[in-house]
């Protein structure tokens, strides 16, 4: 395996792939001093792990690649920040070995699709004796900011988690525990995880050394029956999953309620309404015509009709009055005209937070992570206000689109934080890359409301756990979460390289819970074995059957099939605890990491008793 990269994924990374399947990694870095975390600052490494070699590179040449062993890995992951710098060595990399499976960072979506139909056709053509599930594989896109983001949103508003499969959506949700002496009867396919106990004060907030207090993930029946005072993570529906609505275009021309302010449009009411009566009373008043009465009074008002000298006394008191009124029009007219001249000037710049705002969110950092956490909290209708140093970060723009109230500023600095109005917001997402500043600003909501709810992103996840330890002692009655934007899409991308697909990742507080469609004939572990003998509490757990004919399945599910309304769905979801798997079956399972590193890997754990031989089951990931 071959990781090439220059931050904390590139790190994690390699620890998944040599300390959980047990994988000769060989790690492409930048040269150490160049912007990048030393080695041995790899979090979440785990002992015994196969060594990994180093090699130190300013770029990603040909040469390197040799060097790296390309021409003869099985997998290589490019995972650097550049989208450019991941495309050409993908490029290069397909060159020097047309059979070597690509797992890419990008954070373009469209793009990503576009390079992955290239790279695959031309694995088509060097290849021609793979199969369409191989070349498939062969190329795999993913973005860690679309890993992280709806773990973010998620913390903040408690949403359900989603997971496409065979044009069906996968939801799982949160469920509180359970009043004393009222058993939960919501209907659900099965439990997912348990969250950490409430009352522990050993939890950790659900690290790898939280124990049995912390969360337990594909529990058993029993234990999900024993822990109501848990809450919960299920599965709860299965729902067809249609065509996605295109993106809704924002139009640059503002609509007329933005255009002019509620002030202005009620004084436009008010001078349209006092024409109107006038020229209803000039018809009353003096018999005219309707259509004539109404065009001297508009003659009138603007002061160019003639004098109504001689003319009957009611005429007369109708003029002065018309005068009146036009008086009145002319400040009005200038002043609608400035008020739409600003309106259609700051549609193009950034909206400052509105002085009455209160029950928003605060969102500081529009990198990646926070441009994406942005677009699904928009989608959500939350009220957001964002705050950011670089004015020519990724995000502005799309701030500036969705209008979205921006703060330019160091939040480190003083009033930035009260320019967002933190005091006023129901919550605040620290996603900026710096440990420290989100922390700095995570503390400093904390001294303003202790009733905040607060997500911070942090890199180390020793350092998380002791943060929210300690955060947790000084504000017990708050609400603190910590996530890793790497830890999130780690898993993912080793599942990738292993040549599964990986139809999504859950986060269950500061661990991953993953959803992958694999073949029964490579795991020796499920061959033979009933659904029921397959499932290992706290390992993996089958949750479906594809049952198309190997020579008709779609090697891609969880993208739609063409004609997906008429087309007969694939998958069984619950198949009977009873049916035997054989070789030739696929199944949908969801899987901690560690139990898809023993379903998986290539090289058996020395000296770990696992489901493969009969021996139980790990208690926890």
């Amino acid at each position: 395996m071959v990781v090439c990269g220059d931050d904390a994924l590139a790190h994690r990374l390699a620890a998944e792939l040599s300390g959980m399947y047990q994988e000769p990694v060989t790690l492409v870095l930048p040269p150490t001093g160049e912007g990048r975390r030393p080695l041995d600052g790899i979090p979440g490494r785990r002992e015994p792990v196969v060594p990994v070699r180093v090699i130190e590179a300013r770029a990603l040449d040909d040469e390197v690649l040799a060097e790296a062993g390309v021409a003869t890995a099985q997998a290589l992951a490019l995972v650097h920040d550049d989208d450019e710098t991941n495309i050409h060595a993908a490029l290069r990399a397909r060159r020097l070995n047309p059979r070597v499976r690509l797992v890419i960072r990008l954070f373009n979506r469209k793009l990503g699709r576009h390079l992955e139909e290239l790279l695959d056709r031309s694995v088509e053509i060097a290849a021609p004796d793979l199969g369409p599930v191989a070349v498939d594989a062969s190329t795999t896109v993913l973005s860690d900011a679309d890993t992280a983001a709806p773990a973010a949103a998620a913390a903040i508003v408690g949403t359900s988690k989603v997971v496409h499969a065979d044009g069906l959506i996968l939801r799982a949700a949160e469920r509180p525990p359970a009043a004393p002496g009222e058993p939960d009867t919501r209907p659900s396919l099965c439990t997912l995880a348990l969250f950490s106990a409430a009352d522990s004060p050993d939890a950790g907030e659900g690290s790898e050394d939280s124990g049995d207090e912390g969360p337990r993930l594909l529990p058993d029946d029993e234990l999900a029956a024993g822990s109501p005072e848990r809450g919960r993570v299920v599965l709860e529906t299965v729902i067809h999953d249609g065509v996605p609505a295109p993106p809704r275009r924002l139009s640059r021309t503002p609509p007329l309620s933005t255009l002019f302010s509620r002030r202005m449009r009620m004084s436009l009411l008010g001078l349209v309404i006092a024409v109107g009566a006038l020229a209803v009373a000039s018809v009353l008043l003096t018999g005219d015509d309707p259509l004539h009465a109404a065009y001297l009074s508009l003659l009138d008002l603007i002061a160019i009709g003639d004098p109504a000298e001689g003319e009957e006394p009611a005429r007369q008191i109708l003029q002065l009055l018309s005068g009146m009124v036009g008086l009145l029009l002319l400040p009005v007219l200038v002043a609608a005209v400035l008020e739409g001249l600003g309106t259609f000037r700051s549609a193009s710049s950034l909206r400052r937070p509105p002085r009455g705002l209160s029950g928003h969110v605060v969102l500081l950092g529009l990198g990646k992570v926070g441009t994406r956490v942005l677009s699904r909290l928009h989608e959500m209708g939350v009220p957001v206000v964002c705050v950011e140093h670089d004015p020519d970060a990724r995000g502005v723009a799309l701030a500036r689109r969705y209008r979205v109230p921006t703060v330019i500023g160091d939040v480190t600095e003083e009033g930035v934080l009260e320019a967002a109005k933190v005091h006023r917001s129901s919550a605040l997402l620290a996603l900026t890359s710096s440990d420290s500043t989100n922390l700095e600003a995570v503390l400093y909501a904390r001294g303003v409301s202790d009733r905040l709810r607060v997500v911070l992103r942090l890199y180390d996840d020793r350092f998380a756990a002791a943060v929210y330890r300690t955060l947790r002692d000084s504000h017990p009655g708050a609400t603190t979460r910590s996530r890793s934007v790497s830890s999130l899409a780690a898993p993912a991308f080793a599942g990738a390289m292993m040549g599964r697909q990986v139809l999504g990742a859950i986060p269950v507080e500061r661990r991953v819970l993953l959803f992958a469609a694999v073949e029964v004939k490579d795991c020796p572990a499920l061959e033979g074995r009933t659904v029921g003998e397959a499932f290992r509490p706290g390992s993996r757990r089958v949750l479906a059957l594809d049952v198309a004919a190997p020579a008709h399945r779609r090697p891609d599910l969880a993208a739609l099939p063409p004609g997906w309304q008429t087309v007969e769905r694939e998958l069984l979801w619950q198949p009977h605890p009873g049916y035997v798997l054989r070789p030739e079956d696929r199944v949908v399972l969801a899987a901690t990491r560690q139990g898809l590193a023993e379903l998986l890997g290539r090289h058996p754990r020395p000296g770990r008793d696992g489901p493969e031989d009969g021996g139980p089951a790990p208690a926890r990931s």
